[in-house]
């Protein structure tokens, strides 16, 4: 019965498994489901296109998943190294390499600067109030600055 069902839907059948496949992408993410999915789409696309026997399709589908994993997790990683959201949790980050303005004095080591709408705490060497600094780190939730020179 399920020979004689697989046979009537041919290749289709690929573009089925593969969009549940991706469905189960969804329900359980990791980016794994993806590429055996997209896999199964490409076969049942070429088969298709192009008579084949079944067993030709799944050794097709099992390369092309091989190949589709190893591709993937390497953009993946790729993806991952050099996306926005690496410094997501930490906000202090981003702003390294950028000058601000103070608008509190640097006194004892601590001051202020505001960036964009928010007034971020400062620590660095003494300055007075609208001096340019550069931030050159982070300590904790304090911005670390050193002044600009002219």
């Amino acid at each position: 019965m399920v020979e004689r069902i697989v046979m009537e839907i041919g290749p289709w059948l690929w573009w089925i498994v593969g969009l549940l496949l991706l469905g189960l992408e969804v329900l359980a993410p990791g980016t794994f489901f993806l590429w055996f999915g997209l896999a199964a789409i490409v076969v049942g696309t070429l088969a298709i296109m192009i008579d084949m026997p079944w067993q030709l399709e799944i050794v097709l589908f099992g390369l092309l998943s091989v190949a589709s994993v190893l591709v993937g997790r390497t953009y993946m990683r790729r993806q991952g190294s050099e996306g926005d959201e690496a410094g997501l949790n930490r906000r202090g980050a981003r702003l390294v390499g950028r000058e601000f303005v103070l608008t509190a004095p640097i006194s004892g080591g601590q001051g202020s600067v505001r960036v964009d709408d928010s007034v971020w705490r400062v620590s660095g060497l003494d300055c007075p109030a609208g001096t340019r600094v550069r931030v050159v780190g982070i300590d904790g939730s304090a911005l670390v600055v050193v002044p600009v020179e002219a």
